[in-house]
């Protein structure tokens, strides 16, 4: 029986740990060729059979590892862009250059890859672009102003550039995650636990997510399944956003 993802070519960022590391896993079981990318290879290359390290705010970096995947395969069908920088400061507390960093990887890099990925879809017949945002984008989240807006970009971004490039059979959606138990998380939980629980109480389905919960979600998004889905913003919060 042939597997979901069947070799389908792709390309996922932020892939060294937590949510991308879990994607990537499970676009490898559903037979998917998948070049994992993070800043350093950390131990990507003791699971991942494509580890490619780059810096996605470095251009010059993202054309050469896009072209790089495209002439050893000849086609892109996928990307997922889910490197982000998260950083949890008050308003008044949040300085500028981590402000900066953060929409240049969260936001700009993520138009970068679009801009030169779609390009290279754009010669064999279309793609699959999936964009991870998140449900403060559309709640908010005290203490996450600047990371919930680079989010709200993400969604924006997501709906426009599935109008502009479905012409070009490239479909474009978001998954929106919500509060997912990574490493990340338990690191959070340690410092704000009382607002955090309070969170939790807000989930109707009453638990946690977990990453394999979006990597089912992008599985969908990247398979011929969803081949009528564009400009889509998939929640996986477990009814927490309404």
């Amino acid at each position: 029986m042939e597997k979901l993802l069947e070799g389908k070519v792709v390309l996922i960022t932020g892939a060294g740990r937590g949510i991308g590391k879990c994607i990537a896993q499970r676009f490898m079981e559903d037979g998917a060729i998948v070049y994992t990318n993070d800043i350093a290879e950390g131990d990507m290359a003791e699971w991942s059979e494509y580890p490619i390290c780059f810096d996605v705010t470095d251009s010059i970096a993202v054309k050469q590892s896009l072209m790089k995947i495209y002439k050893e395969q000849g086609r892109i069908d996928c990307i997922v862009n889910n490197a982000a920088i998260i950083a949890n400061q008050k308003l008044g507390m949040v300085p500028k250059p981590l402000m900066e960093k953060m929409f240049a990887v969260n936001v700009i890099a993520v138009i970068d890859i679009i801009q030169i990925a779609s390009r290279l879809m754009a010669r064999t017949g279309g793609g699959s672009i999936i964009n991870i945002a998140s449900v403060t984008a559309v709640v908010g989240s005290p203490g996450q102003v600047a990371y919930s807006s680079t989010k709200g970009a993400i969604v924006s971004m997501t709906k426009s550039a599935a109008k502009e490039l479905a012409s070009q059979g490239i479909r474009v959606n978001a998954v929106s995650p919500g509060i997912i138990k990574t490493e990340r998380f338990a690191e959070l939980y340690e410092s704000d636990s009382d607002k955090i629980d309070k969170r939790i109480e807000r989930i109707a389905l009453g638990r946690l997510g977990t990453p394999e919960d979006i990597a089912d979600a992008c599985s969908f998004l990247a398979s011929d399944r969803s081949s009528y889905i564009s400009g889509h913003i998939l929640s996986v919060d477990g009814c927490a956003s309404i």
